[in-house]
């Protein structure tokens, strides 16, 4: 968790007008004009009634209305100006939080992001910024309103002093009123917030589980607790609701309150000689909307700093170690102005030899872990850790991947030491498939790629050295086949074997494999392993599996028992073993 206490919301509102002054500077121009313009029909009016009652000189009624056509034409365009540069400002400030925010996820160590389900991410990356954006959005009504309301103050006291004294008591009240309530807008905005996110974190993980809950004839109590979910949220977002529309009827009410008193005391005065005319009183009557509107603006855009700084607190705790300023920084670009296209590391000397010493990693929490790991890997070398379930098997290849952070221990490339495997254990020097491998809801080609430029050729050779070639000769439209989410259009052997194939396209000088052939035949594993290491090829590859296809052609075999290394050498050597019978005869019996 963050503290909270370093969050103010007005310094990210300022923060994110510093992104991008000019934009946000001109877009500020064009709603000050948008909110002040009026006052220019207000004295063109004023001076028009003045006129029919002989006060000033007569103004034709033609040039009044050529006026007022004039002006409308100007406002629209400057709306239409206004409107159209503001979104650009926010789009560039929200995508830039959430480009930040996917950034700071993908620092993070990969086999443990964030805590919180797919939906409640979503909802933070959605909801939760663009409630702040909204902050910044009202940023410029406010400060046109102010604008607005302190020229037609200066306007309204050269008319009569005393009656624009009385019209700022309103606007104090409203104030004062918002600021007294900003505690209770910010707890009723968090626990809506939470209850939103606890519906969206629901659906989440439920849709992608309707098979388990299907299975397990649980459809009744999961639409009960579905029902229960929703109640808690409508609660939550009726109280929420009530409070902030309950404020905004107070802001009016008061500001409408004080109006109607003004007006009783200006109308008085037009009876006398020294009174008002009829022009000054319709001056007075129409600004007096816009210093009424800044107090309004003022009090409403109190309420929203508050609901922005939760939102600010939410975001920041979805992202461990973040700090709000982390996700601060250059909005965004359009499609003209992109990121530099990201260039892998092609630095690195060429793989001669691996050493693992002493690696070590316990979940927090638990007793699960591995435990002083040596492990040593030569070019060309098929190694293969195997053990039972539970032994630590894939612990140790995330660890040594720097997607889990190691406790202890060192990792050195050619005698170098690793500092940080996490940006180092990348490809082109390792490329990694896991035992649950992710496909996206694109195009088989997409997804081997993602997002490089490759030939036909290559992803072809690549999608050959899978075993996948036969596969897409079936594909009804080849490269271009959607695999749908998470690649459910394919079976399990043809997502793992196209995840091989995204690793081959990059061609690592070491492969790592994470039980790829536990969805493959007998006869499909062995041909895949033929293809990679009987062709000339110089693969060197790190396999985790207790297949008997792998465990025969290894070159050396490290068999993992409570998080420790129990034992190693080839599969002929460790016949004797107890544990490696145990696996190998385990598996010839299955």
């Amino acid at each position: 968790m963050s503290d909270h206490r370093t969050i103010r919301p007005s310094r990210v509102i300022v923060e994110l007008i510093r992104q991008q002054p000019r934009r946000y500077g001109a877009s500020l121009l064009l709603w000050v004009a948008i909110w002040t313009m009026p006052i220019i029909v207000g004295l063109v009016v004023a001076r028009y009634f003045d006129a029919l009652t002989g006060s000033r000189t007569a103004t034709g009624l033609t040039a009044v209305v050529a006026a007022i056509v004039v002006y409308a034409l100007a406002r629209v365009s400057v709306i239409w100006s206004a409107m159209r540069l503001h979104a650009n400002v926010l789009f560039r400030a929200g995508a830039g939080i959430q480009r930040r925010m996917m950034r700071w996820i993908y620092r993070l160590p990969g086999a443990r992001p964030v805590t919180e389900s797919g939906g409640e991410v979503v909802s933070r990356f959605r909801d939760d910024v663009n409630h702040i954006v909204e902050a910044l959005d009202f940023t410029v009504d406010l400060v046109g309103a102010a604008v607005s309301g302190i020229a037609a103050l200066v306007i309204l006291w050269r008319i009569d002093t005393t009656m624009t004294l009385v019209v700022v008591a309103p606007g104090v009240a409203v104030i004062v009123i918002a600021s007294r309530t900003g505690t209770i807008v910010r707890r009723y905005r968090k626990a809506a917030r939470d209850a939103t996110e606890a519906i969206t974190g629901f659906l989440g993980e439920t849709l992608g589980s309707v098979q388990a809950i299907k299975v397990a004839g649980v459809e009744t109590q999961m639409l009960e607790h579905f029902d229960a979910l929703n109640e808690t949220r409508k609660h939550m977002m009726v109280r929420d609701r009530t409070l902030t529309e309950g404020l905004h009827a107070v802001f009016r009410n008061t500001v409408n309150l004080g109006t109607g008193l003004i007006l009783v005391l200006a109308a008085g005065t037009l009876a006398t000689p020294d009174g008002l005319t009829v022009g000054e009183f319709s001056l007075f009557v129409f600004l007096l909307t816009r210093i009424t509107d800044s107090a309004y603006f003022i009090g409403r855009y109190i309420a929203q700093l508050k609901q922005a700084g939760v939102s600010m607190e939410r975001v920041v705790d979805l992202l461990p170690g973040a700090r709000w300023q982390d996700l601060m920084g250059a909005p965004i670009e359009a499609l003209e102005d992109p990121d530099p296209p990201v260039v892998p590391h092609r630095d690195a000397p060429e793989l001669a030899r691996l050493e693992v010493r002493g690696l070590s990693y316990r979940y927090p929490g638990t007793r699960a872990r591995i435990e002083g790991i040596d492990l040593e890997i030569h070019a060309g070398e098929f190694v293969v850790v195997t053990g039972r379930i539970g032994s630590g098997k894939t612990t140790l290849l995330r660890t040594l991947l720097g997607l889990l952070p190691a406790d202890a221990g060192t990792i050195t490339w050619n005698g170098e030491p690793i500092d940080d495997p996490a940006t180092f254990m990348v490809p082109p020097r390792t490329a990694y498939t896991p035992q649950v491998p992710r496909l996206f809801s694109m195009t088989l080609r997409d997804n081997l790629v993602l997002g490089e430029h490759r030939t036909d050729a290559e992803i072809r050779d690549a999608i050959a050295a899978a075993i996948l070639d036969r596969d897409l000769a079936d594909m009804p439209d080849g490269l271009d086949t959607m695999v749908g989410p998470r690649g459910v259009r394919l079976s399990g052997g043809q997502v793992q074997r196209a995840a091989a194939a995204r690793m081959f396209l990059r061609h690592p000088q070491l492969l790592v494999f994470d039980d790829l052939s536990s969805a493959l035949d007998v006869e499909t594993e062995a041909a895949l392993w033929d293809r990679l290491f009987d062709q000339g090829s110089n693969a060197t590859a790190l396999v985790v599996s207790n297949r008997r296809a792998a465990l025969e052609r290894a070159d050396r075999v490290v068999v993992l028992a409570e998080g420790k290394v129990a034992a190693a050498g080839t599969a002929t050597e460790l016949r004797t073993h107890p544990e490696f019978r145990r696996l190998w005869f385990g598996d010839e019996t299955a």
